[in-house]
């Protein structure tokens, strides 16, 4: 045979043997992640340089790098492909992040909400391995109250052509009790499942994602979506601790078409933890201990999924 033959059929064969990197998406939930700046529209005052807490820019800037060594350190040599984050207070927060995570690798897509806070969801993504084809902000509308809208974001995959939904969610905080405040963590579930829906009726193949913060243990009730979480609960393990019982928070649903192929794990190295003073074991860093600054990371482990 021709050597120019073998060349190309050793070509061909390690192409169709290559095995492609998975696409590794972070949730995490970053406690707090506000500019110092006043912003006169919200309830931010605590995290400025006059708030109880002396916000200010030394500090602000650490918790950036802080939590762009957790994400740079899940994405190993490589990097993240995508982050779904839970607070953040404006997209200038974001574009900070994204720019320390990697200068010019990430772009992100972010809507203000009506939360009270200001708090906000936003979505990181590689540029290289992701286009966004749309996104959107889904509001939550819990009557007088306000909450985190949920956010949308259709993306196309560059290394297959796939096409992933992603929804990323902060839902009602368990403020006041969590039998007191079920019911709106079930109104934001009900907004969340008719979105799910109309996506998986144009195509019941569709491969779906939705993350974050759903401040409540994983349960199986979303419909057309397997909780991925529910397994971690049941071991003990979480995301959370609180009075020290560890809680998988933080949450990764799936879609058939992509639940089986998938593998989640949380993100729990003990240098973004520290020693539980009054409970046994470890517990997050957090970037404050009450008033005291401690230089930490965040109250939540990110939780890691890994699709093929």
């Amino acid at each position: 045979m021709d050597r120019r033959v073998w060349l190309i059929v050793g070509l061909l064969t390690v192409a169709g043997n290559a095995t492609a990197e998975p696409l590794r998406v972070v949730s995490y939930n970053v406690e707090n992640l506000f500019h110092p700046e006043r912003d006169s529209l919200i309830d931010d005052a605590e995290w400025t340089p006059d708030g109880e807490k002396r916000w200010s820019m030394k500090r602000y800037n650490r918790k950036v790098e802080n939590i762009a060594r957790v994400l740079t350190d899940i994405g190993e040599w490589s990097g993240v492909d995508a982050v779904g984050l839970q607070e953040v207070e404006c997209a200038a927060v974001v574009k900070e992040l994204s720019h320390t995570l990697r200068p010019g690798e990430y772009d992100f897509v972010h809507y203000d909400s009506p939360d009270r806070r200001g708090i906000d969801v936003a979505f990181v993504y590689k540029k290289a391995q992701i286009d966004t084809i749309s996104s959107d902000k889904i509001a939550v509308d819990l009557g007088a109250e306000t909450t985190r809208d949920i956010l949308y974001v259709c993306a196309r995959r560059k290394m297959n052509g796939d096409t992933i939904h992603f929804f990323v969610c902060h839902l009602p905080s368990q403020r006041g009790g969590a039998a007191e405040s079920e019911w709106k963590r079930i109104a934001a579930k009900r907004v969340l499942q008719t979105a799910v829906d109309s996506v998986l009726a144009a195509d019941r193949q569709a491969k779906i994602v939705v993350m974050g913060d759903m401040n409540s243990t994983p349960r199986e009730d979303m419909n057309g979506l397997h909780n991925r979480m529910i397994a971690f609960q049941k071991k003990g393990t979480g995301t959370h601790k609180h009075h020290g019982r560890w809680t998988c928070l933080d949450q990764f649903y799936l879609s058939p078409a992509l639940d089986a192929g998938a593998t989640v794990s949380i993100y729990n190295a003990e240098w973004i933890q520290e020693t539980d003073e009054k409970y046994t074991g470890l517990t997050p860093k957090r970037t404050y201990s009450g008033f005291v600054y401690t230089n930490g990371y965040s109250d939540h482990l990110p939780v890691v999924l890994d699709i093929p």
